[in-house]
């Protein structure tokens, strides 16, 4: 499986950004990211066919997970971005029965990552 994520760059507080994906075949995808100094967290994830998708609690109402498979591509829709946004942002396979734990060791493949910043 490759991933190759895209669209970081830099935005303003308040702004929006839209990440995308690119997976080869279909697969549960799920988006990470990872501050400065802090640990790897889960953002949000969505099944194969785009029917389900969840989210952690912080991202809820802010962030939106969305796919079109017809071109193997995943979006994480960032809207409302705040300096503590900031990070880089992975995409990840699972091909695990709990892709929707949130919990990074039920994905197995991992794109680059991409880097996002929020200035003030």
């Amino acid at each position: 499986v490759q991933l190759q994520a895209s669209g970081g760059g830099l935005v303003q507080a308040g702004g929006s950004l839209r990440l995308s994906c690119a997976a080869s075949g279909n697969h549960y995808i799920g988006w990470f990211r990872q501050a400065p100094g802090k640990e790897r967290e889960f953002v949000g994830a969505i099944s194969w066919n785009g029917d389900s998708t969840y989210y952690a609690d912080a991202m809820k109402g802010r962030f939106t997970v969305s796919r079109d498979n017809a071109k193997n591509t995943v979006y994480l829709q960032m809207n409302s971005l705040r300096p503590d946004d900031t990070a880089v942002y992975y995409c990840a396979v699972s091909l695990s029965a709990t892709w929707y734990s949130g919990n990074e060791y039920d994905y197995k493949f991992w794109g680059q990552g991409t880097l996002v910043t929020v200035s003030s």
